[in-house]
Order: C-alpha cells, then structure tokens, then sequence
C-alpha cells in the first residue's frame, strides 16, 4: 500500500509545461518532484525496491536528469555510477551511439573502460517517450560486454511506444501517460 501512495505522491509532484520545447508539445517538468523530499525518496526507493540490492553491479545515468536520480540509486545498491554524456562531453576514450528522438537525432558517448565484462547494469533516466535514447544506452553497454539488468524511468510517455524499443528488456516505469 505504501508503494501506491508514493506513486501519487509523485504523480502530484510533475509539472506539464505546454508548449517546451516546441508549439504542441507538454514537457513533463519534474524539478517539483526533485524540490520535494517526500517524492524524491519516494522515486529512489521504487527503482531499488523494484530491482533489489544486491543485483546491480552499476548504475547509468543518462544526461542530465537521469544523473539526478541515478546517483542516488547507485548509492543504495552500493554500485558504481557511470554517465552517458551527449558527444563530446567525457574526456576519455569513448564508444558512442546515434539515436533518432522525438525532435531530431542525437548521439550518446560512455567511457570504453566503464564497466568490467559481465557487470549487471541498470539504466535509469526520468523520461521513457519514444525509446530511442534507452535503446541506444542498452547497445552502449551491451557492446561493452555487460548486461543490462534493466531500465528505471521516473515518467513513461506510453501514447509514444517508446516500450516497444526496449522490448525483452526488465524495465519499470514510476508515473505513466
């Protein structure tokens, strides 16, 4: 029961901001949501819960809201944190992947040295929309030898079909559109 009523707890705590960034468009803002400890915590103790201590060996962030709340999940599974930064951003030998969005396309770079062959990896970012950005995390560490153990997204935008992108994957999804 208490699960449920964190879920509405966030809910509340989600902003629509019509029109970002483009005409016709509702951008889920959740800086509410991250100003709120009660959501926060809330948001946090899902993914864990959802996945268990002890399963993940490394946590992705995907830039940059993704950081926020990957950090500390990777805390509470005593797992290492690595970011998935937009091109150009880490300053070591990278591997990268492009990705169609919803506006565009975009590439995303992990460190080559950033996880161990067979490391248990969970993704997790705020938005799943159309999948392209999960799909292309997966294929980062996927070619880096590891094992995506899952996905944990804050908000999923289903009128978008970004699930089907990451279909045979384990993923949760907190607040859902």
């Amino acid at each position: 029961m208490r699960l449920e009523l964190d879920m509405a707890i966030l809910h509340r705590a989600i902003r629509d901001i019509p029109d970002f960034p483009r005409d016709g468009v509702i951008f889920k803002d959740i800086t509410p949501l991250l100003a709120n400890p009660a959501a926060f915590s809330s948001a946090v103790d899902a993914i864990v819960v959802s996945f268990g201590r002890g399963t993940i060996d490394k946590v992705v962030g995907i830039e940059a809201r993704g950081f926020i709340i990957a950090a500390p999940v990777a805390y509470h599974f005593g797992a290492g944190f690595v970011p998935l930064r937009k091109k150009g951003k880490l300053p070591y030998d990278t591997l990268a992947e492009h990705y169609e969005l919803e506006y565009g396309s975009e590439t995303l770079e992990v460190h080559a040295d950033a996880f161990s062959p067979g490391d248990r990896v969970l993704i997790v970012d705020d938005v799943l929309a159309t999948g392209g950005t999960a799909k292309a995390a997966c294929s980062l560490i996927e070619r880096c030898n590891a094992t995506v153990a899952g996905l944990a997204f804050v908000i999923e935008l289903g009128f978008l079909g970004g699930a089907a992108k990451i279909e045979g994957y384990d993923y949760i999804s907190l607040v859902q559109y």
